[in-house]
């Protein structure tokens, strides 16, 4: 993570003066297409990965903080409201979460839900 994080200060330094802007994004706990294999659950019903009744079935059963996963829907929508934003060079060689994005731009997963693992993590 710590690379991420140099490259992007590195290239906002370099590229600030041609007016682009260099941002790491970090995803919280992704609920891709893998983990929702990993889990037997789907999109449509992916919070019963977290029933621990589940292993009496012999399926597995996700940790409590799966509930805080996020789509990959979640980061695109991060990344496409920074695109969008007039005056994105204000998180220029910055590292910010798909949460706090979510924070400031106002959108939500596929869900409606404004999952935030890394904010839980710190309270």
């Amino acid at each position: 993570k710590t690379a991420v994080n140099r490259l992007a200060f590195s290239q906002g330094h370099e590229l600030a003066p041609l007016g682009a802007t260099a941002v790491a994004i970090t995803p919280g706990w992704m609920r891709s297409e893998m983990m929702l294999e990993n889990f037997g659950v789907t999109e449509d019903n992916w919070r019963d990965a977290l029933d621990p009744k589940r292993a009496e079935t012999g399926l597995p059963v996700a940790p409590p903080d799966f509930a805080h996963s996020e789509t990959p829907r979640y980061v695109g929508r991060a990344v496409a409201s920074l695109a969008l934003d007039p005056e994105r060079a204000r998180w220029n060689q910055q590292s910010v979460s798909s949460g706090e994005l979510a924070r400031v731009y106002g959108f939500t997963d596929v869900d409606d839900s404004a999952p935030d693992i890394w904010r839980k993590m710190e309270e």
